[in-house]
């Protein structure tokens, strides 16, 4: 049974789709700076949360829009695009509202309070999970990270990396283990500004500067007891690897966001393409055969890649499970194809495009991350590559002509 709807006292601002354009357009006039400075972003979460962009995937049943993974893809597709910084840290908290939506997890009280606070300012979540040791625990194994009880409490201790969003988080969902016999694990609800709570501004990465995704470190920090989601027994390590659904909506909403990075590269070459005027030739660039061809390869691409992500989550909105179960290998081949046309807009503008003046170069430093997000194409192509192989089982390969 479903936990009862979080008692409000406050109206979420409502789902505008049509500011998408100026929201990006307003992002992107700032995300040079945020990336040269490895600054947070805060006034984009502002402007997104103006839009009810942040809580979008809010489930009717407490107030909000219930936005599906296809209008989430549209929005984190425009965010990428303006600044994948904010395009980033939004799809965490739109995958954990999402989440709560299919299956109530939070306390209702405290996902009541939680949002109240979102329709008057930007309240950002994230699953905080990955540790020095363990790594990602989508793997497998337990994290180091503590709760003991004490009283009415959970004390937290550990330390989490890559915790993307970290300063600017409202709520951080701290995987975490008990020390109880037999250990439970689960994810601690930890407000910001909590006593005993540390950001260590250790970011220092090639793309996505502005995330902060720095170093959490908790030191006995407070939890109230019902303040955790799925606590269970160790041997079923929930929230580690995560269900078809929810993985899909992981893998097609970052698909998404690093197309949205990718179509940036590309207006930004097609722009140059056409100003740029060498002397010998006397024309711009665009107008030469060799360039329309290599637009047009990236054209495709692009469009091949965005039409897929948007078919099947589709699919996944209407509860195709069959397509949550394909999203990683769309993920694969939608992070490639974000990649390979970003290189290829560098390899058409040379010096230009590695400018620090010009915004080539950091899309293509942003870009690669898209690689690095859960599921990564080892462990997509290997699951991908057995299920083949036990379709086909013993049968005999074809015979050739």
């Amino acid at each position: 049974m479903s936990s009862p709807a979080a008692a409000r006292s406050a109206t979420l601002p409502p789902l505008d789709l049509g500011r998408l354009p100026a929201v990006t357009e307003a992002l992107a006039a700032r995300a040079a700076e945020h990336d040269r400075d490895a600054s947070f972003p805060a006034e984009g979460f502002t402007l997104a949360q103006e839009a009810g962009l942040l809580t979008a995937t809010v489930a009717a049943r407490h107030g909000g829009p219930g936005a599906g993974l296809a209008d989430t893809a549209r929005i984190l597709r425009a965010l990428g695009a303006g600044d994948p910084a904010v395009a980033l840290v939004t799809a965490m908290t739109l995958f954990t509202h999402a989440a709560e939506a299919r299956t109530a997890g939070w306390p209702a009280a405290a996902y009541g309070r939680l949002l109240d606070e979102a329709a008057a300012a930007p309240v950002l979540l994230n699953f905080l999970r990955v540790e020095p040791e363990l790594g990602s625990p989508v793997r497998g194994g337990l994290p180091a990270t503590t709760a003991r009880r004490d009283g009415a409490h959970w004390l937290l201790t550990g330390r989490k990396i890559y915790s993307t969003g970290a300063v600017g988080l409202s709520r951080m969902l701290v995987f975490a283990r008990t020390d109880e016999n037999p250990v439970r694990v689960g994810s601690f609800i930890v407000r910001a500004g909590s006593p005993g709570l540390t950001v260590e501004p250790t970011w220092d990465h090639l793309g996505l500067r502005a995330s902060r995704s720095d170093d959490v470190v908790l030191d006995s920090v407070r939890v109230p007891l019902a303040d955790v989601i799925g606590l269970a027994e160790a041997g079923d390590t929930p929230g580690a690897r995560p269900d078809p659904e929810t993985g899909a909506w992981s893998a097609l909403g970052l698909s998404a966001l690093y197309l949205g990075v990718a179509g940036a590269a590309r207006d930004w070459l097609t722009g140059f393409l056409h100003e740029r005027v060498p002397t010998a030739l006397g024309a711009p660039l665009a107008t030469l055969p060799r360039f329309q061809t290599a637009v047009g390869e990236i054209e495709t691409a692009l469009f091949g890649a965005n039409t897929l992500v948007d078919t099947v989550a589709a699919r996944v909105d209407s509860g195709d499970l069959a397509a949550a179960e394909q999203a990683g290998a769309v993920k694969v081949l939608a992070v490639r194809a974000a990649v390979s046309s970003v290189e290829g807009a560098l390899a058409l503008t040379g010096n230009h495009g590695l400018t620090r003046a010009n915004p080539l170069q950091r899309h293509y430093r942003d870009v690669l991350c898209g690689r690095v997000h859960t599921p990564q194409d080892d462990s997509v192509l290997l699951t991908t590559g057995r299920a083949a192989l036990a379709r086909s089982g013993h049968r005999p390969a074809p015979k050739g002509n």
